[in-house]
């Protein structure tokens, strides 16, 4: 919510996995025991409401204004054909208002999914930091909620740059902090379905015969772990570091349309998904995935091929698009050395396949031992 449309970032070469950081862990490996809306100062800029766009803006400011009055509009912090994100102020509070422009149904949900656990949070404070709600209106799906200070953990869904070790840190006892979290019961619900995904995946082609058949052996299994322990995790649901601000009070979590009970790890899976340029950071959260033992590993496997597979589909559309989208060859001059953003997104894919191949393996191996 808070970040700018997911750049796609990928690593210059091809890379080999160091030893420990895949999704299983190495037999010799064993565990003994700028955000674009970061408030760096006073808010300043002009709205432009002249054109068809300015007209689209007008509406949105309306629709926050029903809502909260006093809420004064100051910048656009982002645009896309899904929502409109503006920067401004009540009172002495800022804040963020967000609005959705594309009504389908699918969106309509995750939006009034994010509008109810902000009102939740309200109830029942989780144990993270996140953004206090000031207004909301799930019919016309308007949202205005306080502009947390900080730094984004990263700035693009697949960062390029590892991050600092005290990051990781941090992000990672925050998810650990969530992730032990109960809510009370009828607050939230599980939003991903399993079993109806993997099948969705095999139908499509995602999943060979053998992956459906693994993946199904490791949630029946699963069930009955579940079945003894009670049920699953609290997640935040998209645990990317994009979607976390770092700031001296500690991390904060935003963007909380997914959240609600998974299977556990699910949450260390998408951090381990877009961590691909951060071998010693995914060797962390595998370990960490995988230190309650083997339920938690085939656990934190389910979620990773699942994780996986739906970063392979979403980019591998990116790139048919940028395909059909592309000028002719020769018609934009390219600086030598350059990288095209189609050329990152086939090296991204590239990168996504061979993690996927990596987590096959792991969960084949995971069957073996059951």
């Amino acid at each position: 919510m808070y970040t700018a449309s997911s750049s796609v970032s990928a690593p210059p070469r091809p890379r080999s996995v160091p030893a420990g950081s895949g999704p299983y862990l190495d037999p010799a490996v064993r565990r003994t025991g700028r955000w674009a809306g970061t408030v760096t100062g006073p808010l300043s800029g002009r709205i432009d409401l002249s054109g068809p766009q300015g007209a689209q803006l007008r509406k949105a400011i309306a629709s926050v204004h029903r809502i909260c009055p006093e809420f004064n509009p100051v910048q656009v912090m982002r645009r896309s054909g899904r929502s409109v994100l503006l920067v401004g102020t009540t009172g002495r509070t800022n804040a963020v208002a967000k609005c959705l422009l594309d009504h389908s149904p699918v969106w309509v949900e995750r939006f009034r999914h994010e509008i109810a656990a902000y009102r939740t949070f309200v109830r029942h404070r989780p144990p993270v930091r996140a953004p206090r709600l000031i207004a909301a209106d799930p019919e016309n799906c308007t949202l205005v909620i306080e502009r947390m200070p900080g730094r984004a953990a990263a700035l693009s869904r697949h960062p390029v740059d590892a991050p600092q070790r005290a990051d990781i840190r941090a992000v990672l006892g925050a998810i650990d902090r969530l992730n032990r979290w109960r809510p009370p019961a009828g607050t939230f619900d599980a939003p991903l379905d399993y079993a109806s995904r993997i099948s969705r995946y095999h139908e499509l082609g995602l999943f060979t015969d053998r992956d459906r058949d693994d993946l199904q052996k490791l949630l029946h299994g699963l069930a009955q772990s579940q079945g003894r322990h009670g049920m699953g995790q609290f997640c935040h649901g998209d645990a990317l570091l994009s979607n976390m601000l770092l700031s001296p009070a500690g991390p904060v979590l935003v963007d909380w349309e997914h959240a609600g009970w998974y299977l556990p790890g699910y949450d260390l899976a998408t951090l381990w998904t877009v961590l691909g340029d951060a071998p010693v950071a995914r060797r962390q959260i595998s370990q960490h995935a995988q230190a309650a033992g083997p339920a938690a590993r085939d656990a934190f496997l389910v979620n990773l091929m699942l994780v996986l597979t739906r970063e392979i589909r979403t980019y591998e559309t990116a790139v048919q698009r940028t395909i059909r989208e592309a000028p002719p060859a020769g018609s934009i001059p390219v600086q030598p050395g350059a990288v095209s953003p189609g050329e990152e997104q086939r090296l991204l894919l590239r990168r996504l396949h061979d993690d996927c191949a990596l987590a096959r393996r792991a969960v084949r191996a995971a069957v073996g031992t059951r």
